[in-house]
């Protein structure tokens, strides 16, 4: 059986696998905050069907309130342990089966095991605060082993916690002409690229938000990571077949392990 793969833009994926429906980090605004949807139609109401929904850190534009107001009754929702407490509006998504989570975690649905790994990266909510939740990629386990890695930079032991892996779903860019810590742009994701050397890859994270006003602002920064992380790819893990997909687009991947 294939493993579908459909990129909304952002963080934002479907990951079909042995007839479950794996969504991650939910993002389905126009604006957030500061942040306009520069790339993409919104994803369609069909996006936001899921039987499972993950969470990978508490940034509004992964962890965003609105959009998980509008999944499906009963959806189980899997999130960063203290989630919670640090952002409060989550108590009121009572139609949801939320699950608090941290990295060692392993949850199955139906044929499908989830399992929590770490992420090097601010899990906080504001930029500001305590560190009250840790930042979480997951591994979805069917017929195929999918990474989304969420947002992180590269640690020592990302080939060891996050274990072998057939599918990489990496960020290669972000939402500003400037990526902090705890982040992968293109060169860094195709270095986690030959560290975990699946059989696939596809880019996240970039080319869909981009800051009001900066439109003029290294502008490269938006519209080229995904070329860019192609190329690196090519030459830091060439064994390794990359799908560079637009908003919308899906990949069906036949695993054989």
């Amino acid at each position: 059986m294939p493993v579908e793969i459909t990129w909304w833009g952002h963080a934002t994926c479907t990951v079909e696998d042995s007839d479950v429906r794996v969504l991650t980090d939910p993002l389905f605004a126009r604006r957030l905050a500061h942040l306009r949807r520069r790339r993409g139609a919104l994803p369609p109401p069909g996006a936001w069907r899921a039987d499972v929904a993950l969470v990978s850190h508490l940034h509004a534009d992964h962890l965003h309130v609105p959009s998980l107001e509008r999944l499906a009754e009963d959806t189980r929702l899997l999130v960063p342990r203290g989630a919670p407490r640090a952002v409060p509006a989550l108590r009121r998504l009572t139609h949801l089966r939320l699950t608090e989570v941290a990295p060692g975690d392993r949850l199955t649905f139906g044929d499908v095991t989830v399992r929590v790994v770490p992420a090097l990266h601010d899990g906080r909510r504001l930029p500001v605060g305590p560190h009250r939740s840790p930042a979480l990629g997951y591994v979805v386990e069917g017929q195929a082993r999918t990474y989304f890695a969420g947002d992180t930079g590269l640690f020592d032991a990302m080939a060891r916690e996050v274990g072998p892996v057939d599918v990489a779903l990496l960020p290669v860019g972000g939402w500003g002409p400037y990526l902090g810590e705890g982040h992968l742009d293109a060169g860094r994701a195709a270095q986690a690229l030959a560290r975990l050397a699946p059989r696939s890859a596809v880019p996240v994270h970039y080319g869909t938000y981009w800051p009001i006003g900066m439109d003029a602002v290294r502008p490269h920064e938006f519209h080229a990571p995904g070329d860019e992380f192609v190329r690196l790819a090519a030459d830091h893990a060439p064994q390794v077949a990359v799908h560079r997909l637009g908003h919308g687009e899906s990949v069906r991947l036949e695993v054989a392990r």
